[in-house]
């Protein structure tokens, strides 16, 4: 007898072709297949947020709003769901609340149904914001557990978090495994902890990187997890989620159901292949990326950060000193109180490894962001910094100790004056604000091909006008 039904969130749109080729699917390589996703059964559709947003405008030459509002068009039967970094939304910095308010009241009505939201540190405070507007706009918030594994982060940890969160009325849980270092016995003991306390719904969101994915996934069935995320064959594995045909099967055989059609989830595979072979030929797909380096689970290193430190070191022509990267990103880790490696802060402690290592002494040179984390910028580190290490960097400069975005003016209208004309619409001027060199120039460029264009069209008009009287 089945124990249970697991519900099932579609990560191709989002997730999996941004941690395999940092987001470079366009919108129309898209569209063709979204009606018969729609048909499938998901949960939910993953499809917008996390990188897609700075790859749509700064690569892909993509309104972002326009992606969400032709998605929404083609899947009117399926939830569409959003990554939202907390108070840093899309961006590397945190914005100002009424930011925070104006950017999920547009993308609500844009399209997005459930917002994932989670914070680098666990930082309950740093999600605050994004949740009231959420709640605000009749949308559901599902608060995220960034899983990390250090001297702080155990079971019991976990098991406080996910109370804290539903406290604050979060509509559902996820566990984001970003690294795919949750391992099967561990998720099994996590999850059962979890599902005693909470009231609300438990996703698990995992990556395939170090090779034990699909075990986790169904150890975490087994102990009641709700939903998971998987991604359609063609852009699973590696980097990716696990495959959603082969969870689906595996699931629907053993002790829970899926709401799959596996019929259409064969065509949409078939649809998606050629799209992956054309990434692959160009190279803008790495295969080194589909493949299982089970070094994230020594280094808990998440896929996409090893191949970032690899190309930092190969532009320094250190690609050598790349084990001893890796061998220091768990110190830096420990001086800077076991931050989760996921962005923002990925980045900033993969540099700093990268920085220590090529300096050949350890911080000696340190960047501006790990400067202003250390001031509390970013939220409160799950464990307290040693005050000599802290003084070292930052010598006595004053810390936050409250919640960061406290310290920060409305700042949209400001915004709304600066970016002028250049921005038609409040979703313009939230493009600028989140990406204020990139946003514009791309602005500039929309509304300026739209002029072309406008004036093409009146011409081609004018002329049919001419050529019907003369007729």
């Amino acid at each position: 007898m089945k124990e249970h039904t697991v519900e099932i969130t579609e990560t191709v749109l989002r997730d999996a072709h941004q941690s395999l080729m940092a987001t470079r699917m366009s919108t129309q390589e898209m569209l063709p297949i979204i009606e018969k996703m729609d048909q499938v059964g998901y949960y939910s559709l993953e499809c917008w947020g996390g990188a897609t947003f700075d790859a749509a405008i700064r690569f892909l030459n993509e309104d972002p709003w326009e992606r969400l509002r032709a998605i929404k068009k083609r899947a009117p039967h399926t939830k569409l769901q959003m990554l939202l970094r907390g108070q840093n939304l899309l961006g590397y910095r945190h914005y100002a609340d009424d930011i925070v308010d104006k950017f999920i009241e547009k993308a609500s009505e844009n399209g997005i149904d459930i917002f994932r939201i989670f914070d680098a540190l666990n930082d309950s405070r740093n999600l605050e914001a994004s949740l009231k507007a959420v709640k605000k706009y009749g949308k559901q918030a599902q608060l995220t557990i960034c899983y990390t594994i250090s001297e702080v982060h155990k079971i019991e940890y976990y098991t406080q978090l996910a109370k804290e969160l539903e406290k604050m009325g979060a509509d559902s849980i996820c566990i984001k495994d970003m690294a795919g270092i949750l391992t099967p016995f561990v998720a099994k003991e996590l999850v059962r902890s979890l599902k005693s306390v909470l009231t609300v719904p438990l996703s698990l969101h995992t990556h395939a990187t170090s090779g034990i994915s699909q075990m986790t996934y169904l150890m975490a069935v087994e102990a009641g997890v709700d939903r998971i995320d998987t991604a359609i064959s063609p852009f699973s594995e590696g980097t990716s989620q696990p495959p959603t045909e082969s969870m689906a099967i595996a699931l629907n055989e053993g002790f829970a159901t899926t709401k799959l059609n596996l019929q259409l989830l064969e065509e949409i595979a078939d649809y998606f292949k050629p799209i992956r072979d054309k990434y692959l030929a160009n190279q803008q797909l790495d295969p080194k990326m589909m493949a299982v380096d089970p070094k994230a689970l020594l280094y808990q290193v998440p896929g996409g950060m090893l191949s970032n430190l690899y190309s930092q070191l190969k532009q320094a022509n250190a690609t050598e000193k790349y084990e001893a990267v890796l061998k220091e990103v768990p110190q830096v880790r420990k001086d800077l109180g076991y931050p989760p490696l996921v962005t923002p802060m990925s980045q900033m402690v993969g540099t700093q490894a990268v920085f220590n290592v090529l300096a050949g002494e350890r911080y000696k040179m340190v960047p501006n962001e790990i400067k202003e984390y250390l001031k509390g910028s970013y939220g409160r580190s799950p464990m307290p910094i040693s005050d000599d290490f802290r003084k070292k960097i930052i010598h006595n400069e004053s810390v936050i100790t409250n919640r960061p975005a406290d310290h920060l003016q409305p700042e949209f209208e400001r915004l709304k004056k600066e970016i002028g004309n250049s921005a038609r619409t409040d979703e313009d001027v939230l493009t600028y604000a989140l990406f204020p060199q990139v946003g514009k120039e791309f602005l500039i460029k929309k509304y300026s091909a739209q002029k072309v264009e406008q004036k093409r069209e009146a011409i081609d008009e004018e002329q049919t006008i001419r050529i019907s009287a003369y007729l």
